[in-house]
């Protein structure tokens, strides 16, 4: 699994390897590290942030790049390529993950290999310093976490950035190799080469890259907007989900409908999540209701808002897209998976005109 942060990064090969404050070189700085399972542990290796000419050359030649070798590029193109073939031969959707507040490393992997159990997805996690504090000091970790999301902002900007480009580029390549190949197959038969083009693409198409925010996540999000140059409100996602956002419900409008999508963006709401509660009576001014745990308001003209406060053994639970909740409803996982892979979900679920949410 391949893991993009803005922490610093020791020598360490293990999970030690990430640290608990931003990048030495600054918060917006961006390292790709590969994360390997094993019996007994993690195995952590970071990426060469500079690939070699040799390097870009072997990417060019393989995956027919329309890319200037002379330029210096860097090891996303190469995640970017292995992703996007990986994706391509198991007909897998790739899913973007921000986690929230007061989750270390290990956290982060443990949720998104089993995202990636639950809904057959590719998962890439986003980390970012937010190690919280435990019980005693609670209240000052989650204002610091705050403080770091805001700070994060930049480099989840930046990433989404890079997303953007490479699926572009990987895309236009992918344009290019079909239509070589259906010109070989019908020389002298444009309508048919014309077809077998389109049928091509159709079935490539069927890859969708998705984003998940979860809690905090979703105010380090919220921030990526705060300025003209943003890439958040770009077309880059097919869905987008809001899961148990830890925002204020007042006003999110004014950010959420900034969202540009393929398909939906998702608001999916528990009104009794406990985590969600317990983030409102924090002190601060901008402790107000969340936008993951309030009915009311909800007024963005480009989100589906689904409310799945009533659905079976939810109860409190704060990260309900996957542990019991999920395991124990199959509709409930069922509207995830297609969230997650790109589909149109709302046909699934039944509308309430008088809150404009959709329910199980």
């Amino acid at each position: 699994m391949y893991l993009i942060t803005n922490r610093k990064l020791s020598k360490a090969s293990n999970l030690r390897c990430f640290g608990k404050s931003p990048n030495v070189k600054g918060p917006n700085e961006l390292r790709l590290v590969r994360v390997d399972k094993l019996e007994n542990g993690w195995k952590v290796e970071p990426l060469d942030d500079q690939l070699t000419a040799s390097k870009v050359k072997q990417l060019k030649s393989k995956y027919h790049l329309d890319i200037d070798t002379d330029k210096e590029w860097y090891a996303s193109l190469e995640v970017a390529c292995e992703l996007f073939e990986r994706a391509s031969t198991k007909q897998k959707s790739i899913l973007f993950f921000v986690h929230g507040y007061n989750n270390d490393v290990e956290d982060v992997l443990k949720a998104a290999y089993e995202i990636e159990s639950l809904y057959n997805v590719i998962v890439v996690p986003f980390t970012w310093p937010a190690n919280g504090g435990g019980v005693i000091s609670g209240t000052g970790a989650y204002l610091s976490d705050k403080s770091d999301a805001r700070v994060s902002a930049g480099a989840l900007n930046r990433t989404i950035g890079i997303i953007q480009q490479l699926h572009l580029l990987l895309t236009h390549s992918l344009q290019l190799r079909r239509q070589k190949e259906a010109f070989r197959k019908h020389p002298n038969n444009p309508n048919a080469e014309a077809s077998l083009f389109t049928k091509l693409m159709a079935s490539d198409c069927s890859v969708t890259i998705n984003l998940l925010c979860h809690s905090m996540g979703n105010y380090v999000l919220k921030h990526t907007l705060s300025t003209s140059e943003n890439q958040t409100s770009g077309l880059v996602f097919d869905n987008i989900c809001l899961v148990a956002a830890d925002t204020n419900n007042k006003d999110h409008a004014n950010w959420v409908e900034k969202l540009d999508v393929r398909k939906r963006v998702y608001v999916v709401i528990n009104e009794n999540d406990s985590a969600l509660r317990a983030s409102r009576i924090k002190p601060g001014k901008e402790q107000k209701a969340r936008l993951g745990s309030y009915l009311k308001k909800l007024n963005s003209p480009n989100a589906a808002y689904i409310d799945v406060t009533d659905v079976n053994g939810i109860g409190t639970d704060h990260t309900y897209f996957k542990g019991e909740s999920v395991n124990e409803d199959n509709a409930l996982k069922a509207i995830f998976e297609g969230m997650f892979n790109g589909k149109v979900v709302e046909p699934l679920l039944d509308y309430q005109v008088d809150m404009n949410t959709y329910k199980l």
